[in-house]
C-alpha cells in the first residue's frame, strides 16, 4: 500500500513538474526572441580594378585542419556574409570568370565582426594571387584540437545517445575512454566542461546522468587540452567549445533525413534543417532512438539492456538591425533504459527460496534547456553578449516491482528508488575588445544551482541485519532452538528491513549552490610573439563556501622560417564538487538511519556519524609544448603537462545501481603528456592521429563524502585511480574516393592500454603500498591467491584462470597458485610486484576497429541535383574483441565492450 502511495506521489509530481516546464517555455520562448552565439561574423565586398561590384563571384571560407569549408556568393551589390564562423584562422579565397583569384589569410578570434574587401584583377581564372597561406600549426599558446561537421559527418561512432562524447574520445587528445559515454579528461574523473555556444555546463554528461546536443546540431567543436583561458572555470581538465549549427544565409531549406537499423536491434529516425534569410535562420535537429544494447553492461552477452531516447534541438538566429541580433537554443531530451543486468541478476531467489525471476532496475532521465543571448555591437572593435539558461535534468530511478529482486550477492543488499532533480539556471556577459595588438575580453558569469535529491532504500538481504544467528552464524528465527542474539544487531534498521516486515526509508536533501565569476583577458600579439594574460575571481557558495583567485598565463613564439610554434602555459583553477548526489554524500552519515545502512555495504562505508562535507579544490597547472608543420599537409602538437590539485575528486556507486555519489582525496598528482598529428586532406586521403600518456596519481586520506574519515590519520600512500591509463592512442583514416568524391571509407584504430582494476585479487606482503594483502596466502609453502572474494560470475567477468581452468559463471575457484594465475581480460601484477602507484592491476590492453563506407550520391535528383539519396554501412568493434572497459570499478561497475555492431543507415539529402 504504501509502494502503491509513493509511485502516485511521484505520478502526481512527475504531472506537475512537466505543466511546470511547458508554462515555462511558453514565458521564457517569446522574450528570448527579443534577446547569437559566441562565434564569429565575417563579411565583405568583392570589387573589380575600378571598384565595382562584382556580382556572383564565388567566396569559399576554409580550414585544412579542422576540415571547415563554406562556400556563397556575392550578392547584387557585391558583398558576402558568413554568419557563425567557428573560432579558428582561415583561408579566404574568391573566383570569378575572367578574373585571377585571390586569397587571404584571416583570423576570427572574438565575435567582433570582421570586414574585408577583395579586389580581383582581370586575367585568366587558373592564376591564383595569395597572400602567405595559413599555417597548419596555430600561434595560440593554448593547446586544443579542433573537429569540424565534415569530420564528424564520417566518423564511426558507437552510439547515438552520447554521439558527443564519443566524438570528443575519437577526435581529440588526452581522453581516457570509458563505458556508457563517460570521458576521462587528462588523469581527472570527468573534469570536464561543455560550452554550448557560449552556454556553460559543467556537469556529467555520460548517458547515465543526462542527455547531450544532438551530434547533428553541432557545427564544430575546440577541445581545451591545455591551460585554460580565464572565461573557463568550474571544471576544467577538459574544455569542449561546441559551435551548433544555424539557418541563417540558407536560402533553400536544406538537411537531412536519416533511417538506420542494426545490431541489437538497434534503429534511429533523425531529421535536421536549415532554413533561413540574410538577417534570420532556424536550425532543427530531432531523433529518437531505441536499442537492445542501450548502455554498456557487465556481461558480454547482451541481455536485460533495452533503452530509447527522443531529442529535440532547435537554434533561432534574427538581426534586429546591424547592432543587434539575438541566439536562442532550445532542447528537449527524454531517455529510459533498463539497468544491465549480470547473470547473477537471472532467477533471483527471495529469503523463502523462492525464484522470483530476473532483477529489473530501470531509469528515466528528462533534460530541458533553453539558453537566449544577445549580442549587441558597439562599435567597430568591440562587442557585448548578455546570455541567460535554464537547464533542468530530471533522474527516476526504479526498482524491480518485486523489492527482493534487486538482491545480488555480495553487490547489492537494499533495494532503491530515487527521484532526483539538478537545475541550472544562470546568467553571462561579456564584452570583447580588438584593436591593434589587443584582444581582449572581460565578463561575468553567476549560475544557481537546484539539487533536490529524494531516495528511499530497504534491506532486503536477511544476513545483513538479523535479529539472531544459528549456530553457525547464520540468520535465524529468534525461536528456532538454539538461536542467539545478534551482538551487531542494530535496531535502527529494524522498520526499514523488509526481511522483517519493515518498509523502505525516506530520505530527501536539498541545497542550492550558488557560484559568480568574475574574469578579464587579452592575447596580445607583437610580432611573432603571442601573450594570454588573463585572471579570474571564482565565488562558490553551497554546503561549503570558497573564494579563489586564479591567474591564468601563457605565452607562444612563432618560427616561421621553421614552421615551429614553442608555448608555455599557467593556470591557477578552482575544482567544484560534483552536483550530482552531493547533498547524499555530504550529510547522509549525519542520518542514523542513512549511516547504518551505508555500513551494511560491502564499500563507500560512514567512518562515523557526521557530515562529510566537500570543500571546491584548488588546482595548479603548467603545460610545455610546440607545433610543428611540414609541407602543405603535415600538422604535430605536442605538450607536456603538470598538475597539482588540493582536494581531487572520484565517485563511488550505490550497489549494482546507477546511483553514484562523489567522494574527495587529500590531493592529486597529474603528469602527462599529450600530442595530435593531422595529415590534411590529399587526393581524398587524410588522417587525424591523437595519443595521450597521463598518471593519474591520487593521495589518501578520503577527507569528504560517504567513506570520509575526517580527524582520523590515514596512509598518504598515492595510488593510481581506476580511471589512470599508462597510454591511450586514435588513428582516423577517411578516404574520398578519386572516381566518385561522394564515396568514401573511414576507418578508425583505437589503442588503450587499460584502465586501473584495482579489485582484482593478486598476492603481495612486502610492499607496504601494496593493496594485494587481503588475497595474499599461502599455499603448499608457496604464494597464492585467495579468490572467495569474488562471485564465480566476477571471476568469470574478470576470465580469471587458475592452472589453465577458467571460472564459468557458475563454478567459482577458491584460491590458486600465484604462479598459476593468469586473465586474458584483466593484467595481474606478477607475485610480489604489485604497487598501488608503481603497479596496479589493470585492463588488459585492447585494439579496437571501427570502420564506415559511405556513398552520399547513391541517386540525385530535382533541380540541380538537390534531393540525394545517401547510403552508409557502418561496423563498430569490426573484429569483435572480447574485452572490458573496466572491472568492479568503484565508480561505475564492470562493462564489457561493445560486441561487433553492424548498422546500415539510409539518408535522403535536401
Amino acid at each position: 500500500m504504501k509502494a502503491a502511495n509513493r509511485r502516485s506521489r511521484f505520478l502526481f509530481a512527475y504531472c506537475l513538474r512537466n505543466a511546470f516546464i511547458l508554462a515555462l517555455i511558453a514565458t521564457v520562448l517569446p522574450v528570448a526572441l527579443l534577446a547569437q552565439s559566441t562565434s564569429g561574423v565575417l563579411t565583405g565586398t568583392v570589387k573589380d580594378p575600378t571598384g565595382a561590384a562584382i556580382v556572383g563571384a564565388t567566396v569559399t571560407l576554409q580550414n585544412q585542419v579542422s576540415g571547415y569549408s563554406h562556400t556563397v556568393k556575392t550578392g547584387f551589390d557585391g558583398t558576402f556574409r558568413f554568419p557563425n564562423v567557428p573560432f579558428n584562422p582561415y583561408q579566404l579565397v574568391v573566383t570569378n570568370s575572367g578574373f585571377q583569384a585571390q586569397s587571404k589569410t584571416l583570423d576570427v578570434e572574438t565575435s567582433v565582426p570582421q570586414t574585408i574587401s577583395v579586389t580581383l584583377q582581370i586575367g585568366a581564372s587558373t592564376t591564383v594571387s595569395v597572400d602567405a597561406g595559413p599555417e597548419l600549426v596555430e600561434s595560440d599558446p593554448t593547446f586544443h584540437a579542433d573537429i569540424d561537421r565534415s569530420v564528424i559527418d564520417r566518423l564511426p561512432v558507437e552510439s547515438p545517445s552520447s554521439a558527443l562524447s564519443s566524438i570528443v574520445t575519437l577526435a581529440s587528445p588526452g581522453v581516457a575512454a570509458d563505458s556508457n559515454g563517460l570521458m576521462h579528461g587528462l588523469g581527472d574523473h570527468a573534469e570536464n566542461s561543455f560550452s554550448i555556444d557560449g552556454e556553460p555546463i559543467t556537469d556529467q554528461q555520460s548517458k547515465v546522468f543526462s542527455n547531450q546536443v544532438p551530434a547533428a546540431a553541432v557545427q564544430s567543436l575546440e577541445v581545451i587540452d591545455g591551460a585554460p583561458p580565464a572565461e573557463f572555470g568550474d571544471k576544467t581538465s577538459l574544455v569542449v567549445k561546441v559551435t551548433t549549427r544555424s539557418g541563417q544565409g540558407i536560402t533553400t531549406p536544406t538537411g537531412n533525413v536519416r533511417f538506420s537499423y542494426g545490431s541489437f536491434g538497434s534503429s534511429d529516425v533523425a531529421f535536421d534543417t536549415a532554413y533561413g534569410g540574410t538577417n534570420w535562420g532556424n536550425f532543427i535537429a530531432a531523433d529518437a532512438l531505441e536499442s537492445g544494447r542501450f548502455l554498456d553492461a557487465p556481461e558480454f552477452s547482451v541481455f536485460h539492456d533495452k533503452g530509447n531516447e527522443e531529442n529535440f534541438f532547435d537554434r533561432v538566429d534574427y538581426n534586429f538591425s546591424n547592432h543587434d541580433s539575438v541566439h536562442l537554443n532550445a532542447q528537449y531530451t527524454r531517455s529510459w533504459f533498463q539497468t544491465p543486468n549480470d547473470f547473477e541478476n537471472v532467477g533471483v531467489l527471495d529469503p523463502s527460496g523462492n525464484n522470483i525471476g530476473d532483477t529489473d532496475q530501470r531509469s528515466k532521465i528528462g533534460t530541458i534547456n533553453v539558453a537566449p543571448t544577445w549580442t549587441h555591437i558597439l562599435n567597430p572593435n568591440s562587442v557585448a553578449n548578455l546570455g541567460f539558461y535554464f537547464r533542468r535534468d530530471a533522474y527516476n530511478y526504479y526498482p524491480s516491482n518485486n523489492p527482493f529482486a534487486d538482491y545480488a550477492l555480495d553487490q547489492q543488499q537494499e533495494t532503491v528508488t530515487q527521484d532526483r532533480t539538478l537545475t541550472n539556471t544562470g546568467a553571462h556577459g561579456d564584452i570583447s575588445y580588438v584593436r591593434g595588438i589587443h584582444s581582449a575580453k572581460f565578463g561575468a558569469t553567476y549560475e544557481q544551482t537546484f539539487l533536490r535529491e529524494n531516495d528511499y532504500v530497504g534491506i532486503i538481504d536477511p544476513s545483513v541485519n538479523p535479529q539472531c544467528l544459528d549456530a553457525n552464524g547464520n540468520p535465524a528465527s529468534c525461536t528456532t532452538a538454539a538461536a542467539t542474539p545478534n551482538p551487531n544487531y542494530n535496531p535502527i534498521l529494524a522498520p526499514y528491513d523488509l526481511t522483517q516486515g519493515g518498509s523502505d526509508y525516506g530520505w530527501h536533501g536539498r541545497t542550492d549552490v550558488k557560484e559568480l565569476a568574475l574574469y578579464g583577458e587579452d592575447q596580445i600579439t607583437a610580432g611573432d610573439w603571442q601573450f594570454n594574460l588573463g585572471l579570474r575571481g571564482d565565488f562558490y557558495n553551497g554546503l561549503t563556501v570558497q573564494r579563489q583567485a586564479e591567474p591564468r598565463a601563457g605565452i607562444s613564439y612563432n618560427a616561421h622560417k621553421t614552421h615551429t610554434v614553442l608555448r608555455i602555459s599557467y593556470a591557477r583553477t578552482q575544482e567544484t564538487p560534483f552536483n550530482e548526489n552531493l547533498v547524499l554524500s555530504s550529510t547522509g552519515c549525519a542520518d542514523p538511519v542513512v549511516f547504518s545502512i551505508f555500513a551494511t555495504l560491502p564499500a563507500g562505508s560512514c567512518a562515523q556519524e557526521a557530515v562529510t562535507p566537500f570543500n571546491p579544490g584548488f588546482r595548479n597547472e603548467f603545460h610545455a609544448g610546440f607545433g610543428q608543420s611540414i609541407g602543405r599537409h603535415f600538422a604535430f602538437n605536442g605538450e607536456y603537462l603538470w598538475k597539482y590539485t588540493h582536494n581531487a575528486y572520484d565517485f563511488s556507486v550505490f550497489g549494482t545501481t546507477p546511483i553514484t555519489f562523489p567522494i574527495e582525496w587529500h590531493n592529486s598528482k597529474i603528469p602527462g603528456v599529450a600530442m595530435s598529428a593531422t595529415f590534411t586532406d590529399w587526393k581524398g586521403l587524410s588522417v587525424r592521429f591523437n595519443a595521450s600518456s597521463v598518471a593519474a596519481r591520487f593521495f589518501n586520506p578520503q577527507i569528504g563524502g560517504v567513506g570520509a574519515t575526517p580527524g582520523i590519520a590515514g596512509s598518504n600512500f598515492p595510488f593510481r585511480i581506476d580511471h589512470d591509463e599508462h597510454f591511450n592512442e586514435t588513428t582516423h583514416f577517411e578516404y574520398a574516393m578519386p572516381f566518385r568524391k561522394s564515396l568514401y571509407y573511414a576507418f578508425n584504430w583505437r589503442y588503450d592500454s587499460g584502465l586501473v582494476a584495482g579489485a582484482v585479487p593478486c598476492y603481495g606482503i612486502t610492499d607496504p603500498n601494496s593493496g594485494c594483502g587481503a588475497t595474499s596466502i599461502t599455499i603448499n609453502g608457496q604464494p597464492g591467491v585467495n579468490l572467495s572474494g569474488l562471485s564465480p560470475d566476477q571471476q568469470f567477468q574478470a576470465g580469471i584462470t587458475c592452472d589453465g581452468v577458467r571460472a564459468t559463471r557458475t563454478a567459482g575457484l577458491t584460491q590458486c597458485l600465484a604462479s598459476q594465475y593468469t586473465s586474458n581480460l584483466v593484467k595481474i601484477p606478477a607475485a610480489g610486484t604489485e604497487d598501488d602507484d608503481l603497479n596496479p592491476p589493470r585492463i588488459q590492453p585492447r585494439n579496437v576497429f571501427d570502420m564506415s563506407l559511405g556513398d552520399d550520391r547513391i541517386l540525385q535528383f530535382g533541380e540541380n541535383d538537390r534531393y540525394r539519396l545517401g547510403l552508409r554501412l557502418t561496423a563498430i568493434n569490426i573484429a569483435n574483441k572480447y574485452a572490458l572497459y573496466n572491472f568492479l570499478s568503484t565508480f561505475s561497475g564492470t562493462h564489457y565492450l561493445t560486441p561487433r555492431a553492424m548498422t546500415a543507415e539510409v539518408a535522403f539529402h535536401f
